[in-house]
């Protein structure tokens, strides 16, 4: 009978410390999923201002210009990403146009002036801080739930139940520094 007991135990105890290894994979997914969506949340924010921003070059500008074109191709292209990888590279792209973009505007002291493009360089300036700032819990997540389902014991699990390996967030070096604003 009281091997019975022990099986008994064994198997208990098994069963449990499998509950908790596959409910904390699951945890570290689901906060690896919540904060790519905080980042989405700040990119679509930017997607959305960096029409505003060109508009309100185009119109002291009077013309199109190239630069204005390769801004709105890359906004195109960061729209249309999917994965972080590719996301990354695309919204890389998108902020070196913007910071051409704003290097072009300086050419025009009334634009400069203007309180609402000040305003939205200000937004703009505020929302890349916060996709930086998104960008490393991301990272930071992805880092522990990578090393969750690739250690032991939680690889024995995670390979079984089909947790795979998530990307980090990386951005181009270029990206790596806050669009400046002129005093």
């Amino acid at each position: 009978m009281s091997l019975f007991w022990g099986i008994a135990a064994a198997v208990v105890l098994l069963a449990g410390s499998l509950a908790l290894i596959y409910n904390g994979l699951v945890r570290r997914r689901n906060r690896v999923d919540a904060t790519w969506s905080d980042i989405d949340v700040l990119l679509r924010r930017r997607h959305d201002l960096v029409p505003n921003v060109v508009a309100a070059v185009q119109g002291y500008a009077g013309h199109e210009s190239q630069t204005m074109r390769a801004v709105a191709e890359a906004r195109a292209s960061a729209i249309g990403a999917e994965g972080p990888r590719r996301v990354g590279e695309a919204e890389s792209s998108l902020a070196g146009g913007v910071r051409s973009l704003f290097a072009d505007a300086e050419a025009y002291p009334q634009l400069q002036a203007s309180a609402s493009y000040v305003q939205l360089q200000q937004q703009l300036t505020s929302t890349e801080n916060g996709i930086e700032h998104a960008r490393q819990f991301y990272n930071d997540a992805v880092y522990g739930y990578n090393n969750a389902i690739q250690t032991l014991p939680g690889s024995l699990l995670a390979r079984a139940l089909g947790f795979k390996v998530r990307e980090f967030f990386q951005a181009a070096a270029s990206e790596r520094t806050a669009i400046g604003m002129r005093p």
